[in-house]
Parts: structure tokens; sequence; C-alpha cells
């Protein structure tokens, strides 16, 4: 089978495509021929080691991931001893955020991890939507957003800010979707109740505020977001900061009990990929799809992403199931 293959960090152009040997289940594992997986900035992060503390956690001198990959979707092929939840030919989707290994044409996991069904006819490259869709809740759940609040939502347009639009619209909040101009109407379709395009005006001046603010795409700063937060408002972001300012601030606004700032993780997969399954089934979610590329163009992928440009996912067909385009 054909695994994408990092030993070392650095560009895309590390990135070996390999032929290894299919692997077999063990007890309690299934196996999934994968059809669709992902590539995201996170991929792009553990590629580089960027930053360089997470190599600490990932190896200091070479990956000990060598194969990336969080999100996937296919159908099992076969299972283990013991296994009672799959059965070969059940069309799966899921994530793998503790080993990766989803850019790979097969792909084992337990059968107890973050793995469910896919709902209904859905198209395999519509169901790997879950690594965005898990830092956005993740973020929604901390805040606690119900019926009737206010939450402004920047880089609405990402893999994270397309789901957190549509989540938090599931959860009944007054959404407004800051993109820029291209990316009005697509928000728009996701349920944003209000638009704001970051080309043609500052955000930051709109004269409103909100009882959460979402930085989706780590491109601003509570700083700068301060003044659209009601006097009891929250402020979130998807990565660290400048200067790693948003843990800190978090932990400050712990100390003082203000809790201005929050920097929630994302834990327990699978209930998260159990809940995504129904808000699939019900259409309270969908997938944006930016590009679609072949596994023999995964590297491509990586550039593309490394942009900084794209909407919502970029798809990696691996199975060769549709058409691939760099077409969003």
């Amino acid at each position: 089978m054909k695994v994408v293959v990092n030993a070392r960090y650095g560009s895309p152009d590390v990135l070996e495509i390999r032929e290894v040997p299919k692997p077999e289940p063990r007890p309690g594992e299934i196996l999934i021929r994968v059809h669709a997986t992902t590539v995201t900035r996170t991929d792009c992060g553990f590629l580089r080691a960027s930053p360089f503390f997470i190599r600490f956690f990932t190896g200091l001198r070479r990956p000990k991931a060598t194969i990336l990959g969080m999100d996937f979707a296919g159908e099992v092929e076969a299972v283990g001893t013991g296994v009672g939840s799959f059965s070969p030919g059940d069309r799966v989707f899921g994530m793998s955020p503790d080993i990766f290994g989803a850019h790979a044409e097969y792909f084992r996991v337990s059968e107890r991890g973050a793995v469910a069904t896919i709902p209904g006819g859905l198209p395999y490259r519509e169901a790997v939507v879950c690594e965005g869709a898990w830092y956005a809740n993740a973020i929604l759940s901390r805040f606690g957003v119900a019926l009737g609040q206010r939450i402004l939502i920047y880089g609405a347009s990402g893999a994270i800010g397309t789901a957190a639009v549509q989540l938090a619209k599931a959860r009944g909040a007054e959404v407004t979707a800051v993109v820029e101009t291209k990316h009005l109407d697509l928000v728009d379709s996701l349920g944003a109740d209000h638009v704001v395009d970051y080309t043609a005006e500052d955000f930051t001046k709109i004269g409103e505020q909100f009882d959460f603010v979402m930085d989706a795409v780590g491109k601003t700063t509570f700083f700068r977001c301060r003044k659209l937060l009601e006097p009891e408002g929250m402020y979130a972001a998807t990565d660290l900061g400048p200067w790693v300012q948003n843990p800190l601030l978090t932990l400050w606004s712990a100390i003082t009990k203000s809790n201005r700032v929050v920097f929630p993780l994302a834990t327990d997969a699978r209930s998260f990929v159990a809940f995504l399954r129904d808000r699939l089934e019900t259409g309270e979610i969908r997938a944006v799809i930016d590009r679609t590329y072949l596994l023999d163009e995964i590297a491509d992928a990586y550039r593309y992403v490394e942009t900084g440009r794209k909407t919502g996912i970029v798809v990696v067909d691996v199975a060769g199931d549709g058409v691939a385009t760099e077409d969003p």
C-alpha cells in the first residue's frame, strides 16, 4: 500500500510516497481502506515542527509520527478479534488526534477510537470535517454559547471558521462572520446573520459588542478585539498568538477570575465524532471543500495550505473516487 512519509522535519519537499505492507488489524482494531483525508494547518505545523517547542512532544531531532493525517473517511476492510461495533464494508469516518496516520491507503484504529459510521449516502470527501469542527466545538462549549447570544467569528471561511458558524447557529446564537469579499456569499449560505468584509472596513470599529469573539485563524489578538466584547464577554483564539500571549492571557484571566480570555483544548474526540455524526445527518453542518488533490499530489496540497488562503477544508482523494481539482 502507499503511505506518505515525513522521515524528517521540513518543507513539503521532504514528503515521500512509499510502498509498505498493508497492516493487519490487531485485537480490538479495525482496518480502514482510506478513501479521503485532509491536509490541515496542524499537519503543516507538525511537518515543519513549528513552533519549535513542539519537538519536545513530537521528537527533538526527527518526528516520532512519520505518517501525518488526522481526518479520515473510508470503508472497513477487516476487523480484529473482539470487534463488535463495526463489520467489513461499513462506511466510517473519524479522526486520529494522537497517532495521526491517515495519509495512507490503509489505516487501523481502535474500535473504541474516534470513529463512527458515515450517515446516509454522504460522500467520503464530505465526511472529513472532524478536526476543524472539533476545535470549533471546543471553543463554543467553553464559551457556553446558547440561544440568543451574540458571537463574532473572525476568519469564518476556514476549516474551523466554517464549522464554528454552523455549530453556533445550531446552538441558536446570533452570528456575525468576518471574512474577505470573496467569501461573503459563502458565510451567508452557512447561516451567518451578519457579515463583515474586513477588506472594506475595520471589523473592530463596527460599533457593536458581543458576548463572545472567536479568532478562528490566528490572525488577530485579544487587545485588538477587546472593545468588541460586552463587559462579561469572552475571547478565544485557535493558536498561541504573538509571543504565546493567548495561553498567558488565559492564565492571567483565570488568576484574576475575569475569564475574559480562554484557550480551551479539544478533548474527548470519540464523543465528539458521535456528536458530529448526528449534526451531519441532520444537515446542521456540512463540509466546505476548497480543493481536492490525489494522494500522489499531496505535497502540492501542503504547499497550498501553507499559503494560509484556503477556504474550508483541503481534501486528499486517496482512493481516486473523484476527479481532483484545484478550483474551490
